[in-house]
């Protein structure tokens, strides 16, 4: 007990301005990255190896272990080896994220052209969802999908409800696929996405969705891209960002969601009075534009 408090005796008597600018930096950057990997798979494991670091700690401090000490200090590099490898997928949406900066869809992209985008989207998908016919379109962001387009037919078509309607009709040579938007143009067709690795269709109640929404939900999980699956069995529509799925859609609620994520948005790292003076400066620009 006299060695602790000796111990913050000594810290407190070094403590001054500088070590408040180091706590904070500190600070700062674990807050960035917990809220980089929030709502990810990354965390679940995150938090397996932080209990498996300390019962380690704890079992390696005890005396009269010394095999077990020694193994822990030998496998302690191959662990930080491992962690990138494991983290892989999260170590990039998180570079991802960094990179994009300032907004999830384009700032300069007027608000008009949104909306009928959105709009083109919202009815061709219930159309093709009261026909009960499969569908998956997948909506680029700010993370090309060139590789994506390129196993496709392009097509550098304008955006409209009728043609993505043609596209996925039965027995045409493009509905086996996803289409990819950019910019309201439909830029290819039948182009074939990632599936989803990450085991959330694996539940026994999602076992009977098909390749479409594993397709959708493995090309949100490498890309910031929004993916809309029409179930050809349901009818059922979906929407699938970042590794999750939002099902039982009905037209209101798709054109919502599609309109949220159009929405400039900053990110939001840093403290929310940053935030919100980046976030007034984007709606200040989009409005000029």
């Amino acid at each position: 007990m006299n060695d602790l408090l000796n111990e913050l005796l000594f810290f407190f008597e070094r403590f001054d301005w500088l070590t408040i600018v180091d706590l904070m930096l500190v600070t700062i950057i674990f807050a960035i990255l917990l809220s980089l990997v929030r709502g990810t798979q990354a965390v679940v494991i995150l938090r397996g190896m932080i209990l498996l670091i300390i019962i380690l700690s704890l079992l390696s401090s005890l005396p009269g272990l010394p095999a077990f000490s020694w193994l822990v200090s030998t496998a302690l590099p191959a662990l930080l080896v491992a962690i990138p490898v494991i983290f892989a997928p999260e170590i990039r949406r998180a570079l991802e994220r960094l990179g994009r900066g300032w907004s999830m869809f384009s700032i300069g992209t007027q608000v008009t052209e949104i909306e009928r985008t959105v709009r083109a989207i919202a009815v061709a998908t219930q159309r093709l969802s009261d026909l009960h016919i499969g569908a998956l379109i997948v909506i680029e962001r700010t993370t090309p999908l060139d590789e994506y387009v390129e196993t496709g037919v392009q097509t550098n078509a304008q955006l409209s409800s009728e043609m993505l309607q043609q596209i996925f009709f039965p027995n045409t040579p493009l509905h086996d696929g996803a289409a990819i938007i950019s910019n309201a143009n439909i830029i290819a067709a039948a182009c074939v996405m990632p599936l989803s690795a990450s085991g959330t269709l694996s539940r026994s109640y999602d076992r009977q969705l098909g390749l479409r929404h594993r397709a959708a939900l493995g090309i949100s999980e490498v890309s910031d891209a929004v993916a809309v699956v029409v179930s050809e069995e349901t009818g059922a529509i979906s929407v699938t960002h970042n590794g999750r799925m939002i099902r039982r859609l009905d037209r209101t609620r798709l054109t919502n969601i599609l309109m949220a994520f159009h929405r400039p948005r900053v990110s939001r790292i840093g403290p929310p009075w940053l935030n919100q003076i980046v976030t007034r400066l984007a709606n200040i620009r989009s409005r000029g534009k």
